[in-house]
């Protein structure tokens, strides 16, 4: 079946490799400053660079002449103070443009994960078009020690965790915006799985419940921001193709962009096509890990006024055949599109600079069943045919002041699941009966909410104040009888209002201090109101619902420092969580499970209390002979105060060392990488949890760029061959202590042409 697909997929793939150019410190620089997010010139920014100065045009251009070692200081009302490295300057001579991060976004305990980066910002983390072939956004976030993912395949869905928050406790968007619900009951399609790594520029980590423009950021919020549309003078047509292969695993990759731009149009036309098979472990066993998965989108962008624009995109995702060792079925199709449309204006008002919305709809339909699991003896077939619907809307002004900003809006989010469970039996006294189970019994949650951003600058001290009030209704438009009898009623309203306070402190020594209080509070998700009977937890307990569950409230202190000078920055994030009604799930015995081999059911309930408290660390460096270093590690530490025992699928202390080099005028990019995570001993018995062992693993890997257009890169990841499996790795269906291991040795090779 797959190779038939094969035969027919899409001559694609990837890569956006920023060229090399020559410099000459004796010709005069014009480069545009631009503002990250809306891409907007900033308007009179002042530069100092050496013995040179000047303020940005009309346009957001400066002149200058490149200066070797000097580092550039950027001065303006709206955007404080900045300062660009030397090689920062560099980048932006090849590229023409300087950007410059929304301070909405860098104030916040944050970390980026830039796609196609723009600058060596401290807090990014770069990567190649390598991972732009990535099937799964969720494979991207593991990239950094900041996000964990549950895995339950062996290629396919990784659920992220940031500090110990997971599932609905973090807002995964698009854009600000845009979502996909899991279709799943055992969330196979995870949000993240939605969103294509190609048709993305940057995905901000936005950690702690700070940062509520975006929706319930409960515990974090995942933003995946899209490339932004590129407008040109005269008619262009620019592309970019990528393919690679993975050794262990027969891994096939593959990712392209073709697109056309004018004066008032962008349209940009994307897909990649991704399959794997079974692969090896590190002690010679072989993992379950079949898939194959697709995307296709187009995204137009139209300037339909001077000062306005409309960005309309569709995006089709496939997923076939796709193994899952650690669940009862696994995945047969899913199929997803995810439509989007947002107009944008720019005001010239006093104070209301301009103004945004976006309507949205993700549609997804997921199979899966047990008829390819190694049952022996094979009691029955099951198939579960779900299918889910998220759409809603969003509109957010800005208005500017002399020393202030404040963003302002209102959205509606509503998502919808059904789904049916058909059991065949094939022997026993049921033998030759078919049963259908409800699964989601067609519930739906609609959030309906106001939010406010308020921005103070008092010279080196700036503040944020936010705030989101939201009306969270539920309800079960198809409830099944026998949970009806437990919960007479389905239908429940329910007011969650959010806040925050927060602000960093600059210092003149390159030294700054922030302090962030916040406090969300998040109803149940579908899963944990309307669940029917069914194992979606981390142990084979069946799992109910409860419609009538309180809210969890979630009461943090981040605090952050930074120092950064031309060739190093050093950010340490500390944060402690005090959890009220903390949702989780206790073994009921007075109910009986559908499944008769199931050992019971239960139920999710509020815990009085939770406690959490951990920190990230990262450190950057430029060396000597073209070398650059970067330090990171995360740790969370969390205690269930009710049970004294701490909490499940808590990942342990994960460090990690990257050594890249830049040679031959950025041509050569060699790099060794080094991960290491501590034993987790910290393990939760009432979920069955068991104590993971200590790993170390060595990547290497070696990038060249031929010329403008052809680049290559190739290495080899665990190369000390480790058997080695994550602590928020399931255990394969049937056994409690058979992990699922990540792949041992593994070769890979990739190579790009493109033409941007």
């Amino acid at each position: 079946m797959k190779n038939a697909l094969v035969t027919s997929q899409w001559a694609f793939v990837l890569l956006l490799l920023l060229t090399t150019t020559t410099l000459s410190g004796q010709n005069l620089e014009k480069v545009q400053v631009l503002d990250q997010t809306s891409l907007d010139p900033i308007i009179g920014a002042t530069f100092q660079y050496a013995t040179q100065s000047g303020v940005s045009d009309d346009d957001g251009f400066i002149a200058f002449h490149y200066e070797e070692g000097v580092a550039m200081t950027f001065s303006h009302l709206n955007y404080g103070q900045w300062k660009v490295s030397d090689h920062e300057v560099i980048k932006a001579i090849q590229n023409k443009i300087f950007y410059k991060e929304d301070e909405t976004v860098m104030l916040y305990p944050v970390t980026i994960i830039a796609m196609r980066p723009k600058t060596d910002e401290s807090e990014s983390l770069d990567l190649d078009y390598t991972d732009m072939m990535a099937h799964d956004g969720g494979a991207i976030l593991n990239r950094t020690p900041v996000i964990n993912g549950i895995r339950k395949g062996g290629g396919y869905g990784y659920d992220p965790v940031l500090r110990g928050f997971k599932y609905d406790q973090l807002n995964v968007v698009l854009n600000g915006a845009q979502s996909a619900t899991a279709a799943c009951p055992n969330r196979m399609d995870p949000p993240t799985s939605q969103m294509a790594p190609n048709m993305m520029e940057r995905i901000e980590i936005l950690k702690g419940p700070h940062a509520l423009r975006y929706g319930n950021s409960f515990g974090g919020t995942i933003n995946f921001v899209p490339a932004a549309h590129r407008f040109t003078d005269e008619p262009d047509t620019y592309g970019r193709l990528s393919g690679g292969y993975e050794e262990n695993g027969d891994v096939l990759r593959s990712e392209g962009l073709l697109g056309f731009s004018g004066k008032k149009y962008d349209l940009g036309l994307l897909a990649s096509w991704s399959q794997g098979n079974d692969y090896r472990a590190g002690d010679g066993t072989t993992v379950q890990s079949d898939f194959l998965r697709g995307s296709f989108g187009a995204k137009l962008g139209l300037k339909i006024a001077e000062n306005q624009e409309l960005s309309l995109s569709a995006t089709r995702n496939l997923a076939r055949d796709a193994d899952f060792p650690a669940l009862p079925m696994d995945l047969r199709v899913d199929d997803t599109w995810m439509l989007n449309a947002r107009h944008d204006i720019t005001l010239n008002r006093n104070s209301l600079k301009s103004w945004n919305t976006t309507v949205y709809g993700s549609f997804v339909n997921h199979v899966m069943n047990n008829h390819l699991k190694p049952l022996a003896p094979r009691i029955l077939n099951a198939e579960t045919d779900a299918n889910t619907q998220t759409y809603g809307a969003r509109t957010e002004g800005l208005w500017k002041f002399p020393a202030s900003s404040l963003f302002a809006g209102a959205d509606l989010h509503v998502e919808q699941a059904e789904g049916i469970r058909t059991r065949e039996f094939l022997m026993g006294p049921n033998e030759g009966k078919i049963l259908y189970d409800n699964a989601w019994q067609n519930s739906r949650i609609s959030k309906t909410s106001l939010f406010g951003e308020y921005h103070l600058r008092k010279n080196s001290l700036q503040f944020v104040f936010s705030g989101r009030f939201e009306l969270n209704n539920a309800t079960a438009l198809d409830p099944d009888e026998d949970f009806t009898n437990l919960y007479p009623d389905t239908e429940i309203t329910q007011f969650n209002p959010g806040i925050s306070i927060g602000g960093i402190q600059n210092f003149e020594n390159d030294f700054s201090i922030g302090l962030w209080l916040g406090r969300a509070q998040r109803s149940g998700s579908l899963t944990e109101r309307y669940i029917n009977y069914f194992p979606v937890g981390q142990d084979p307990y069946e799992m109910v619902g409860n419609p009538q569950i309180n809210p969890e409230v979630n009461n943090q202190v981040d605090l952050t420092f930074q120092y950064k000078n031309e060739n190093m920055t050093i950010n340490v994030d500390v944060f402690a969580a005090y959890l009220q009604d903390y949702i989780s799930s206790v073994i009921d015995t007075g109910l009986s499970p559908v499944i008769p081999t199931s050992p019971g059911v239960r139920r999710y309930v509020n815990i009085d209390q939770a406690f959490k408290t951990g920190l990230e660390v990262s450190w950057n460096q430029y060396l000597f002979a073209g070398l650059q270093h970067q330090l990171s590690l995360a740790y969370t530490y969390a205690q269930d105060l009710e049970r004294e025992e701490p909490l499940p699928e808590i990942a342990p202390l994960d460090m990690r060392y990257r050594l890249s080099g830049s040679y031959l005028k950025n041509k050569l990019r060699p790099e060794v990488a080094l991960r290491h995570v501590i034993k987790q001993d910290r393990i939760s018995s009432e979920f069955g949890e068991t104590v993971t062992p200590a790993f170390t693993i060595l990547d290497v890997s070696v990038a060249y760029q031929f010329n403008k257009v052809f680049s290559m890169s190739t290495g080899v990841q665990n190369v000390f061959d480790q058997a080695y499996y994550e602590h928020l790795s399931r255990s394969v269906k049937g056994t409690m202590s058979q992990p699922i291991y990540n792949p041992g040795r593994n070769f890979f090779i990739s190579v790009n042409m493109s033409f941007m």
